[in-house]
C-alpha cells in the first residue's frame, strides 16, 4: 500500500516537472527542471528494483545529456532576431529526399518488427550466464531492442550535429 502511494507520488511529480520543462520561458530553468525530472525517474527505477537503470539514468541523462543541453542553450543566441534572407546554399530537395528515405526506413523497420519473428530472449536456465539485472538488460538491449537502441543513438548524433551547426556563425 505504501509502495503505491510512493509510486503515484513520484508519477505526479514526474508529470508536474515535465509540464514545467515545456512551459517555462527561461531555457536554463527548463533544463534544471529536466534534471529534477531525470532524478525522479531514477528514484522510480530504484523503487521498482532496477538499481542499475537508476545509476545509468543519473550518469547518462542527468549528467551527460543535460550538460549537452546546457552547452546548446549557451551556444545558441536565442535573443537574436530571425534571419531575413534565405541561404542560397540550402538544398531543400536533397533534405526532403533524405527525410523521405529516413521515413521509409522507419516504416520498413516497423513493418518488419510487427511481421517478422524477433530473437527470443535467452532464459536464464538455458544460457547459464544471464543471471543478474545487468546481464538481462544487456541481452535484451542487443537482441530484441537493437533497432530502437541504434535509432536513439542516431537521433542523439543528429541533435549534436544540429547544435554545432546552429552554434557556428559561418560555415
Amino acid at each position: 500500500m505504501a509502495e503505491a502511494f510512493v509510486f503515484y507520488g513520484l508519477a505526479a511529480l514526474i508529470l508536474g516537472f515535465a509540464v514545467l520543462v515545456i512551459s517555462t520561458r527561461n531555457t536554463v530553468h527548463s533544463v534544471l527542471y529536466l534534471v529534477v525530472n531525470f532524478l525522479l525517474v531514477a528514484m522510480l527505477y530504484v523503487m521498482l528494483g532496477a538499481e542499475f537503470l537508476a545509476a545509468i539514468q543519473v550518469l547518462v541523462y542527468a549528467g551527460g545529456i543535460v550538460v549537452l543541453y546546457l552547452f546548446v542553450v549557451m551556444l545558441v543566441n536565442l535573443k537574436r532576431p530571425p534571419e531575413t534572407h534565405q541561404d542560397p546554399r540550402r538544398q531543400t530537395r536533397l533534405g526532403l529526399a533524405l527525410a523521405g528515405a529516413v521515413l521509409a526506413e522507419l516504416v520498413a523497420i516497423i513493418v518488419y518488427s510487427s511481421t517478422g519473428e524477433s530473437v527470443p530472449a535467452a532464459a536464464p536456465a538455458e544460457a547459464g550466464m544471464v543471471e543478474g539485472n545487468v546481464e538481462q538488460i544487456g541481452m535484451l538491449l542487443y537482441t530484441n531492442y537493437l533497432i530502437p537502441f541504434e535509432v536513439a543513438s542516431v537521433l542523439l548524433l543528429v541533435a549534436m550535429i544540429g547544435a554545432i551547426v546552429l552554434a557556428k556563425r559561418e560555415l
